[in-house]
C-alpha cells in the first residue's frame, strides 16, 4: 500500500460467536474495501452423508449451541416434506414457542452482552451519554446484563418445559414435537413469559411491548424517545446513543434483503428499495465458490458440495457465498420486519436506502417486542389432552426437500437430498452465511464487505470501533457460518 492507503487486519473478535477475521483497505482515515474471513473449517455438511436421514435431527443441532433448535426446525421440515407429514395444531404451536424462545432469547443476549458493551469503550469518555452507557452497558459489570440475563436465564424455563432441555433438544421432530403440555404446564409457561414481559417493560423499553411494536415511524420514534429522559430504558438510551452518532448512516448494506417468513406472522419475500416486496424463490439460490476455499463451481445447493481446498488461489474463506438470482441479500431481524411491512422497519431502511447500524439494532428489539405477546398468544390456544406430533411413515425416505426456517439472524435452510432412507446430499445455508460471504464469480462483496466500506477507521486505530460497531450490528454466529 502507499500514500494514505493501509491495509488493517482486525481479528480475532471478541463478543462474537466463533472465528472472525476482517481485512479492511483504508484510504483517507475511510475502509474502502473490505474482505471477511471465515478462518474455522469444520464439515457438517460432509459428516452427515451416508447416515441415516434421522440422524439430522441429532447431528445438525450441534453445529451451534445458540442457535441448535433453529437447525432442528430446519432438518425436521426437510424430512417432513419429504415424508410427508404435517404436525398437529398442538405440534406447530409447541414448536413455533420452542423456536420464538431462543429467537427471543438470543435477541436480548445480543444487545445486551454483544452490541451495547462497545459504547462503554473510553474512546466514548466525552459523550454526554457516557456515564449512563458505562453504568448500564460495561461489559461484566453492567447493570442491564445483570438484570437482564437473569430473566433471560428464568425465560429459557420455556424450553425445559416445551422442549426437555437446551441446546440440542430431541423434542422437535417432522411430525411436530415429542413431549405434550398438560393444564398446569400450561398456566406455568404463561407465568414464565408474563414474568419475562414485564423485566422487558421495566428495564429494556420503560414501556408497554405493545406500545414499543406500535411505533409505526421515525417521527413517532423519535418522540418516544425524548418523551422520557435518555436513560429511561435501554432502548430509549440506545435511540440516544445512535443519534448522537450517526449510526442511522453507518453500515449500509446490499440493500436487498430476504426472509423465508416466520411462525405465520412475519410474511415471506424478497424487498429492494425500488421493487418492493417480491415472491421469494428459493429455487434461484447459488452457492458460489469462486473465492471460498472450496473445490466445485456455482451451484444449487441440491447439488452442491462440501470439498475443502485450503491452497485454491484467490480463495481467502471457508464461507460459500449464497447468491439469490445472483444478488448478495442481508437476512436477519430487519428484513423479516421490512418484508413483513412493519412501517417503522420500512421508513428505517428508506431513510438512507439499505441498512444500517441502527436500524438492524431497532429492528431486532422491535421483534422481541412483537415475538412476547404472540407467544403468550400460542400457550393460550394449546389445547392440552389432544395430540402434539404425528408419527413418521415406516418406509425409508426418498428423494429431494428444502427445510426453511427463520432463526434469530435470519433465513437457514437444510437442503435435503435421501436416497432409500440414507443422506445422500446435505447443504446448510446459514444465515451468517449469507451476510458474511465473501465476494462471488462477478467480484460483488457480501453484505458485511458492502457494508463496511465507508466506515471510519482514524489514522494509527488498529481496532476502530465504527467497525465494530458494524460487525456486530449483524449478530455474526460464524461456526454456523461454515458448519
Amino acid at each position: 500500500m502507499t500514500g494514505t492507503t493501509r491495509r488493517l487486519i482486525m481479528g480475532p473478535f471478541n463478543r462474537v460467536e466463533g472465528d472472525l477475521e476482517v481485512a479492511l483497505d483504508i484510504a483517507d482515515g475511510l475502509v474502502a474495501e473490505a474482505r471477511v474471513t471465515a478462518p474455522l473449517y469444520r464439515g457438517f455438511e460432509q459428516i452427515l452423508l451416508a447416515r441415516p436421514v434421522s440422524d439430522a435431527l441429532v447431528i445438525a443441532p450441534r453445529i451451534c449451541g445458540i442457535c441448535s433448535v433453529s437447525q432442528s426446525v430446519a432438518a425436521a421440515r426437510a424430512m417432513a416434506r419429504l415424508a410427508p407429514v404435517d404436525a398437529p395444531a398442538n405440534g406447530r404451536l409447541a414448536a413455533d414457542l420452542i423456536l420464538a424462545c431462543e429467537n427471543a432469547a438470543d435477541h436480548l443476549t445480543h444487545f445486551t452482552v454483544f452490541f451495547a458493551p462497545d459504547f462503554a469503550r473510553a474512546c466514548y469518555a466525552s459523550r454526554p451519554w457516557y456515564d449512563a452507557a458505562r453504568r448500564r452497558f460495561a461489559a461484566h459489570e453492567g447493570e442491564a446484563s445483570r438484570a437482564l440475563l437473569s430473566a433471560r436465564a428464568r425465560f429459557l424455563h420455556v424450553m425445559g418445559l416445551l422442549a426437555g432441555k437446551w441446546p440440542h433438544s430431541l423434542a422437535l421432530q417432522p411430525g411436530g414435537v415429542t413431549k405434550g403440555i398438560d393444564p398446569s404446564e400450561k398456566v406455568r409457561l404463561l407465568s414464565i413469559l408474563a414474568e419475562f414481559r414485564e423485566s422487558l417493560e421495566e428495564g429494556l423499553f420503560a414501556d408497554r411491548l405493545e406500545a414499543v411494536a406500535a411505533l409505526d415511524s421515525l417521527d413517532r420514534l423519535n418522540a418516544w424517545a425524548e418523551a422520557q429522559a435518555p436513560d429511561r430504558g435501554d432502548f430509549r438510551l440506545f435511540l440516544h446513543i445512535a443519534r448522537d452518532l450517526g449510526l442511522e448512516r453507518l453500515g449500509r448494506g446490499p440493500g436487498t434483503l430476504m426472509s423465508s417468513g416466520s411462525f405465520g406472522l412475519f410474511g415471506p419475500g424478497v424487498w429492494t428499495p425500488h421493487g418492493g416486496v417480491q415472491p421469494l424463490d428459493p429455487s434461484s439460490i447459488r452457492e458460489d465458490l469462486v473465492h471460498a476455499w472450496m473445490e466445485g463451481e456455482t451451484r444449487s445447493p441440491f447439488d452442491g458440495q462440501t470439498r475443502p481446498d485450503a491452497d485454491k488461489p484467490g480463495a481467502y474463506s471457508w464461507c460459500k457465498a449464497p447468491r439469490l438470482g445472483g444478488h448478495a441479500v442481508e437476512v436477519g431481524a430487519l428484513a423479516r420486519q421490512v418484508v413483513d411491512g412493519h412501517p417503522l422497519a420500512r421508513a428505517l431502511v428508506a431513510d438512507h436506502g439499505g441498512g444500517s447500524v441502527m436500524a438492524r439494532v431497532v429492528a431486532r428489539l422491535l421483534e422481541l417486542a412483537r415475538l412476547i405477546p404472540a407467544m403468550e398468544e400460542w400457550v393460550r390456544a394449546i389445547r392440552p389432552g389432544e395430540p402434539f406430533c404425528d408419527a413418521m411413515p415406516e418406509e425409508p425416505l426418498d428423494g429431494q426437500a428444502l427445510g426453511l426456517v427463520e432463526a434469530a439472524r435470519g433465513t437457514l435452510g437444510h437442503w435435503l437430498t435421501a436416497r432409500q432412507g440414507r443422506i445422500g446430499g446435505y447443504q446448510i445455508v446459514a444465515p451468517t452465511t449469507w451476510n458474511f460471504s465473501p465476494r462471488d464469480g462477478d467480484g460483488i462483496p457480501g453484505p458485511l464487505e458492502q457494508a463496511l466500506v465507508g466506515t471510519p477507521a482514524a489514522p494509527g486505530d488498529t481496532t476502530p470501533v465504527a467497525v465494530q460497531h458494524v460487525v456486530r450490528s449483524f449478530d455474526p454466529c460464524m461456526v454456523c457460518t461454515v458448519h
